[in-house]
């Protein structure tokens, strides 16, 4: 049974930093493309970042380029999504989402695609 399950989220304050952790089960990362998203209330979902740990490649949103950095660690099928410099417009829940075959170096917005497996999502707030 594929499943993502995100960690990490909290309260954190603006200019902090914060870690988020997507672990994947039932599928390896080298086949799938994994993307992070968040969703504020009010608002639509919007993606954030992508990375495909096969060739290493990323992608990330202007709001967030230079902020936040995504990493996998293919040994414990994980992705993390590092949050420094949060700011409170970062507040969301963010989800990890996994799109199988895909590098994210192929498309100009990968976060457009359709995602095959999405995680619960996890609270991330920011305090002024």
């Amino acid at each position: 049974e594929v499943q993502l399950v995100e960690s990490g989220g909290g309260l954190v304050q603006a200019g902090g930093s914060l870690r988020l952790s997507c672990a994947a089960s039932g599928f390896t990362l080298d086949d799938y493309a994994i993307g992070w998203f968040r969703q504020a209330p009010r608002k639509e979902r919007e993606g954030v970042s992508c990375i495909s740990s096969s060739d290493g490649s990323t992608y990330y949103a202007d709001a967030v380029k230079g902020r936040f950095t995504v990493s996998s660690d293919n040994a414990k099928n994980t992705v993390y999504l590092q949050m420094n410099s949060p700011k409170p417009e970062d507040t969301a829940v963010y989800y990890c989402a996994a799109v199988f075959d895909v590098l994210c170096s192929d498309y100009v917005s990968p976060m457009r695609l359709e995602y095959d497996y999405w995680g619960q999502g996890t609270q991330v707030t920011v305090s002024s």
